[in-house]
């Protein structure tokens, strides 16, 4: 039988409620060995120091939500770690007088709710659903109008977003332009970033600990979890890449002519840093390749005129087109 898969939120919410149910508060063990998602982790055979660094990292995370875990050691068991336990005392976690939500509050966080089930949004965003059921309010009223349809295009979003929250290692295929072959990497996630409306991991590679940035949609295989720590990012790393790729983006610019008056005339030059010539427009690109499928889907209103990378890819990405749908 597969061991079956908790989600961090999940597991934080039933944290927070067994504390939140004890008066004298829990030991590690009682808590690593009873609540959901810890006991599931031993169940399925982790390794005992992988669920007791989620743990520690869990208790951070609680206290950044801003709920009050306490820990102390009872008298009888001063100077013994191991006696530790944890609470969160009710009465300083109560919501603020007069904190209330209406029906049409519940509704809207129902709605975001099903969209985060998706694996659409941040980690934080979970994680703030999940402070306001620990408050007592219940997510479960119809939906009323529509649920808007927004999902994760990129299948290993989620899966990589749990390995930068939690801190471990992941492996994949990843498929480099260019080549016809992927190549596997193992990775330490450091953190994922929205750039140009793609996403990307900001990693380090493993072993020999060199900075990459990889684009998800050119992960070509599913991302499996390594039971090893990663590396945590150095100060100021992730801002560091991070502005790399901003300044790759505004290094590079192409030439599209444009039919004027289209979708894409008008698309196109309010890209960020966009400048109009004549029937033209130059944008600003990171990757050519992205670039050039982003293209394809304007159809016969714009052609690409440089630089030859971008032409070069617009043609192949409408030859995919051609090969997948023509007839």
């Amino acid at each position: 039988m597969a061991a079956q898969t908790i989600r961090p939120e999940d597991r934080l919410f039933h944290l927070i409620l067994a504390l939140m149910a004890t008066t004298q508060g829990l030991s590690k063990e009682h808590i690593l060995q009873t609540v959901r998602g810890y006991r599931e982790d031993i169940d399925a055979g982790a390794q005992r120091a992988t669920i007791e660094r989620r743990f520690e990292r869990d208790k951070d995370i609680v206290r950044e939500l801003g709920i009050p875990l306490e820990t102390y050691v009872p008298a009888e068991d001063q100077g013994n770690n191991k006696a530790t336990l944890y609470r969160i005392p009710k009465t300083e976690y109560d919501p603020p007088r007069g904190w209330q939500l209406d029906a049409q509050d519940i509704r809207l966080l129902n709605t975001a709710a099903a969209v985060w089930r998706e694996g659409s949004l941040s980690v934080e965003a979970r994680l703030t659903h999940t402070k306001l059921a620990g408050y007592g309010v219940l997510v479960d009223e119809p939906l009323v109008g529509f649920l808007p349809m927004i999902t994760a295009r990129d299948p290993a979003l989620d899966t990589l977003r749990r390995a930068v929250a939690e801190g471990y290692q992941v492996r994949f295929d990843y498929l480099t332009p260019g080549q016809s072959q992927p190549k596997t990497r193992t990775v330490s996630a450091l953190s994922m970033v929205l750039h140009e409306n793609r996403w990307h991991l900001l990693s380090v590679e493993e072993p020999g600990g060199s900075e990459r940035t990889f684009l998800l949609r050119r992960i070509v295989s599913p991302v499996t979890a390594l039971e090893v720590p990663a590396r945590g990012a150095a100060a100021g790393q992730i801002e560091s890449m991070t502005a790399e790729l901003d300044e790759l983006f505004w290094s590079q610019q192409a030439r599209i002519e444009v039919t004027p008056g289209s979708i894409a005339a008008l698309e196109l030059a309010h890209r960020p840093g966009s400048s109009t010539e004549g029937e033209s427009v130059l944008v600003h690109f990171t990757d050519a390749v992205s670039l050039g499928v982003e293209l394809a889907g304007y159809g016969p209103d714009i052609r690409s005129i440089a630089p030859e990378t971008v032409q070069m890819a617009h043609r192949e990405a409408l030859n995919t087109v051609v090969a997948q749908h023509g007839r």
